[in-house]
């Protein structure tokens, strides 16, 4: 790394145990609690502080309301199988303004993805082994 770059770095990161806790409570005036995974991860404060800043930023893009952007977290979350993750998302899109409908129908659209994906190469090879089956009893 070029010096100058790691110097920079270097600042930054002296005030990683500042920005931890100011984000923890941004997260939690985000989300509405304190996701546990940040319970383990602020005992690395340099690592936390980069990860949850570049993860708040991500979660509430410039180009999406917070609402749409709950809701995009509460599909990823279900698609996931990421239950603890799906249950602070759906409260976070409640907080946001989102209705049961809205949350409901963001789950049965994941669910409709996990779906295909399961039919689209489970039934690709039903074809291959099906075809392939009655091919060789001709």
């Amino acid at each position: 790394m070029k010096p100058d770059n790691e110097e920079l770095i270097n600042d930054f990161l002296a005030h990683a145990d500042d920005l931890g806790d100011d984000i923890t409570e941004d997260v939690k005036e985000m989300l509405g609690t304190v996701p546990f995974i940040f319970t383990i991860l602020r005992d690395r404060p340099d690592t936390f502080a980069l990860s949850a800043i570049a993860d708040y930023r991500i979660s509430r893009p410039a180009s999406l309301d917070p609402k749409t952007a709950e809701l995009i977290a509460v599909a990823a979350a279900a698609g996931a199988g990421a239950d603890s993750c799906l249950k602070v998302h759906m409260e976070a899109a409640l907080k946001e303004g989102a209705s049961r409908d809205e949350i409901l129908d963001t789950l049965l659209i994941a669910a409709m993805i996990g779906k295909t994906r399961v039919l689209a190469s489970s039934l690709r090879r039903f074809r291959e082994v099906c075809d392939a089956e009655q091919a060789s009893k001709k």
